[in-house]
C-alpha cells in the first residue's frame, strides 16, 4: 500500500470509538437534519436502533481538498465579504484519514441492501477509490461514473481541458437496490432507431447470439437447422427461439443469421450508461451545489419509496430535496451553520416541517433563528 496509507486506524478501533457529544432532539421524525460535525453524528446514529444498519442510500460530496475557502454565492472565493460557508484546507494524508473513518461509520450505517455513491474530483479520486476498495472490498464496486459538469474550457494550461468528475459507486453487499431506471428516448433517436416497419408497426432488431462459447448446454447446439456463429453462443434457450419463431418475432438476415424485432410501442428506455451530463448551475446559492436532476437519478435507481437516505456532507440540501419529493426519508448532516440555515429555510418555504426535526448536541444549544438567518447561541 502507498505511504500515505500506512498509517490508517483499524477498522474496528474507529467503529469502537464512542461519540463524543450526545444528539438532542425527536428521533422519532421521518426526516432529520442533524447540524454538528458528521463522524460524531453518525456515531451517534450506530447506538439508535432505527438508524443502525437502516440507511439504503447514502450520497456524499466531500470536500475534494483543494485547498480552498468556499463562500456564498459562489464555488470558490466570491466577494471579500461574502459568508464562509466551508474550508476545504487538508493535506493529502490528513485528507485520507478524515475521509476513511467517515467512510467506515458509513458502511456499518448502512443496510445489507444499501450502496455508496460517492462524488469526488479527479485529483483525488483515484486515491479515494482505493479507500473504498479497502473499506466496501473490490468485490462490491458497482461503477466509477464519469460526470461531465461544465461546457469546454479554454484556458492556457499546458493540459486538456476538464469538464468531468467522477462517482464512486459501491454497494454493501450482493443485494443492493437497483432499480434499473431507464432513460428516456427522444422521439428523434427513436424514429432513427426503429426504422423499419411491418404490419405491427415500427421496429428494430436485436442479434439473438451473444460473444462466449458453450462446450455443455443447449445455447451451443444447432437450431433451425444452424448453430450459433463460431465463437458465440444463443442467448435464449431452443424452445424460446421456437417461440418467437412461431410469433413472426425473428427477422433472417442476408446471411441466414436471426434477428429478434424489437417494436418501438415495446420499448421503455434505454439502459442508463457510466457517462452522465448533468451540469451545474452558473449561480449556485450554495458552493459545489450539485446538478438536481443527477442527485434524482441517484435516488430513484437505488432506493424506495419510504427508504431512509443520507448526505452527511449536506451543504445547501439538494439532495434533501429531491429525496423528500421522491417520498424517502432523509438524513442531512453538516457543520456549516450556513448549511443549515439554508436547509431551514426551504423546509419552511416547503410547508414539509410537520414530520422533521433539526437534530444539535447538548454541548453546544445551539438553536435555529429563522428571522435573523442564522445560527445563534441559546
Amino acid at each position: 500500500m502507498f505511504e500515505i496509507f500506512k498509517n490508517l486506524k483499524d477498522s474496528k478501533e474507529i467503529l469502537q470509538t464512542p461519540y463524543l457529544h450526545t444528539l438532542k432532539g425527536d428521533f422519532s421524525k421521518s426526516n432529520l437534519l442533524i447540524f454538528g460535525d458528521n463522524l460524531n453524528a453518525m456515531r451517534f446514529l450506530l447506538q439508535e436502533k432505527d438508524y443502525n444498519n437502516k440507511i439504503d442510500l447514502v450520497y456524499i460530496d466531500p470536500p475534494f481538498g483543494t485547498n480552498n475557502i468556499f463562500k456564498l454565492g459562489s464555488t470558490m472565493s466570491a466577494d471579500k465579504d461574502s459568508r464562509v460557508a466551508y474550508s476545504d484546507k487538508f493535506n493529502l494524508k490528513d485528507y485520507l484519514e478524515f475521509l476513511y473513518d467517515r467512510l467506515i461509520v458509513i458502511r456499518e450505517i448502512m443496510s445489507e441492501k444499501g450502496s455508496l455513491y460517492l462524488h469526488i474530483d479527479n485529483k483525488m479520486g483515484h486515491y479515494v477509490k482505493i479507500l473504498c476498495d479497502e473499506v466496501f472490498g473490490r468485490e462490491n464496486f458497482i461503477n466509477d461514473i464519469a460526470r461531465i459538469k461544465c461546457n469546454p474550457k479554454n484556458f492556457k494550461r499546458k493540459a486538456y481541458g476538464n469538464i468531468k468528475d467522477m462517482i464512486l459507486f459501491y454497494a454493501k453487499s450482493s443485494h443492493y437496490i437497483f432499480n434499473d431506471v431507464k432513460e428516456e428516448i427522444s422521439e428523434t433517436e427513436k424514429n432513427r432507431r426503429f426504422s423499419k416497419q411491418d404490419n405491427k408497426g415500427f421496429y428494430t432488431t436485436i442479434p439473438l447470439h451473444a460473444p462466449g462459447v458453450t462446450h455443455n448446454g443447449e445455447s451451443g447446439q444447432e437450431w433451425n437447422g444452424i448453430r450459433p456463429p463460431k465463437g458465440r453462443h444463443w442467448r435464449c434457450s431452443l424452445k424460446e427461439l421456437d417461440r418467437l419463431q412461431e410469433e413472426g418475432l425473428i427477422e433472417w438476415s442476408r446471411n441466414n443469421n436471426p434477428r429478434k424485432k424489437v417494436y418501438a410501442n415495446e420499448c421503455d428506455g434505454k439502459k442508463i450508461q457510466d457517462i452522465w451530463e448533468f451540469k451545474d448551475a452558473q449561480n449556485p446559492i450554495y458552493p459545489t451545489e450539485k446538478n438536481r436532476a443527477m442527485l434524482r437519478r441517484i435516488i430513484a435507481m437505488s432506493s424506495n419509496i419510504d427508504s431512509k437516505v443520507m448526505d452527511c456532507f449536506c451543504g445547501g440540501g439538494g439532495f434533501l430535496q429531491e429525496a423528500y419529493s421522491l417520498e424517502r426519508k432523509y438524513i442531512g448532516i453538516d457543520e456549516s451553520a450556513e448549511a443549515i440555515r439554508l436547509n431551514k429555510k426551504w423546509i419552511n418555504s416547503n410547508l414539509c416541517q410537520d414530520d422533521f426535526e433539526i437534530i444539535h448536541s447538548l454541548e453546544t444549544n445551539y438553536i435555529i433563528n429563522e428571522v435573523a438567518e442564522t445560527i445563534e447561541w441559546e
